[in-house]
């Protein structure tokens, strides 16, 4: 009986460890900041923790984990009945790939994105980030959100229409970030 709990361990350490980046990424996308990202997914494994048996036999287990990330940010943001502010600082986030190229032009147009999402609603973001950043299907982002297509739909066009409407975004893709 106690070999069978370590091996649960076993496995949601496994998880944990391959997917932390990709936790840690979503996590500072929907709350805008690095302490806030990591409360987020903190919390969101200790309830997975708990029901990892469950988790764990899943057929996607990183879906599952995400959906429970996305409702506690959504309760959190309930409770709270604040406008998320422009994250503050990345500097501590994980990166999955290494980044090539001009650095400095490349950290303007981070914080040029982090800015416009943190301008977008609380659902728009969540569409925009799962959709194209996370690269989800639509599919994929309403099961993870809790809604229907339709909605992911809409709240994705209508979040893409407000960041091309931002004149600091557009500057940046129009001209690559240069100017």
């Amino acid at each position: 009986m106690g070999d069978g709990k370590q091996t649960r361990n076993e496995e949601f350490q496994s998880f944990v460890v391959g997917r932390w980046p990709r936790l840690m990424r979503t996590a500072f996308l929907l709350t805008g900041e690095q302490h806030a990202a990591e409360d987020l997914v903190q919390s969101t494994l200790e309830q997975v923790f708990v029901a990892w048996r469950r988790v764990g036999a899943a057929d996607d287990p990183e879906a599952y984990v995400r959906r429970v990330m996305i409702n506690g940010h959504a309760r959190r943001h309930r409770r709270k009945l604040r406008e998320f502010l422009a994250p503050k600082d990345d500097s501590g986030l994980v990166r999955e790939v290494a980044d090539t190229g001009d650095r400095i032009a490349q950290a303007d147009d981070r914080s040029t994105l982090l800015k416009a999402l943190a301008q977008l609603p609380p659902r728009q973001r969540a569409a925009v980030v799962l959709r194209y950043w996370e690269d989800l299907t639509e599919t994929q982002v309403a099961e993870a959100m809790g809604c229907s297509v339709g909605t992911v739909k809409s709240n994705t066009a209508k979040g893409i229409a407000k960041l091309r409407a931002i004149p600091a975004l557009a500057e940046t893709v129009t001209h690559g970030g240069r100017k």
